[in-house]
């Protein structure tokens, strides 16, 4: 089993989106701004949901690895530090998926 983290993965976003955006991705992505980053984190989902609905294990994992890492390169531009998103996920586990989901109808 893998010690890799997502709190991993935020840090090396962040130290890759300061680099020339000759030499890395990630900091082309962060200098093209939030609607490419955003643009490109929506491709990666529609690739992980076709992946999961063909059955395609390797690809499933493949996609969704892609997926995290355009997330978290979109969080970065967004200003939105992972913690903050565990801290909401983290609130909402205090209650039913079903109630959490009705108090946001208001």
């Amino acid at each position: 089993m893998s010690t890799f983290t997502l709190a991993d993965l935020e840090a090396i976003v962040a130290a890759r989106a300061a680099a020339d955006p000759s030499e890395s991705w990630t900091a082309k992505l962060v200098a093209a701004g939030q609607q490419k980053a955003a643009k490109k984190l929506g491709e990666e989902a529609v690739e992980t949901v076709i992946a999961a609905i063909e059955g395609k294990k390797a690809e499933l994992t493949s996609e969704t690895a892609d997926l995290l890492y355009h997330l978290m390169v979109v969080l970065k531009i967004g200003g939105v530090p992972l913690q903050d998103v565990m801290g909401e996920l983290e609130r909402r586990t205090g209650q039913s998926g079903l109630a959490e989901k009705a108090s946001r109808k208001s």
